[in-house]
């Protein structure tokens, strides 16, 4: 759990990047992650996030992850933070934008979620995702299903647990690696 989780707030001093990994854990679901120093503060997203102002998602804050979290494509098995196939579903640059007790705006420069975002605690641990009303935001969208592969190696989350390779992007690159990343 993230420092100050118990009174629902910890600031971000200083975002440098996101990462949204879709995990086919217990449920599918897709996670949130946002550096703060030397951790991903993060968020389960059940539904994923959305480029619709209009929808708002339920976001559940989850422990801190270690920095190399982030960069994880692949199967987890056994792990205590749960078995099953995990995909960088985005990534990208972050800036805070404004960070109170209770509300936290970041904006977002990955290739598939850009422009604002708002999380907003509405419980003890229930806090709301939406995506604010900018020129990036695209109403009646469904991004999820539009580009559900990973930004990394093009795979599905499907993909991944039946095994099949794909060609690994280094962040912030357009082209595969000529080899896989070292992800111990």
């Amino acid at each position: 759990m993230h420092a100050g989780a118990a009174e629902g707030y910890c600031r971000l001093v200083s975002a440098t990047r996101f990462v949204v990994q879709l995990h086919d854990a217990t449920t599918l679901h897709f996670d949130l992650r946002i550096q703060a120093g030397e951790v991903l503060r993060s968020w389960a997203v059940p539904k994923g996030p959305s480029l619709d102002p209009a929808v708002r998602r339920l976001a559940v804050p989850v422990e801190d992850h270690e920095l190399p979290a982030g960069e994880f494509e692949g199967i987890h098995e056994g792990q205590l933070r749960g078995s099953g196939a995990v995909i960088i579903w985005d990534e990208g640059p972050a800036e805070v934008t404004r960070d109170d007790p209770g509300h936290l705006a970041v904006t977002l420069q990955g290739s598939k979620l850009a422009g604002g975002f708002a999380l907003t605690r509405t419980g003890e641990r229930r806090w709301i995702l939406v995506k604010t009303k900018d020129g990036t935001a695209r109403p009646g969208s469904d991004i999820v299903a539009e580009r559900p592969a990973s930004v990394r190696t093009g795979r599905t989350w499907e993909e991944v647990a039946a095994g099949r390779a794909g060609a690994v992007r280094p962040r912030g690159s357009s082209r595969p690696a000529d080899h896989d990343w070292d992800r111990s």
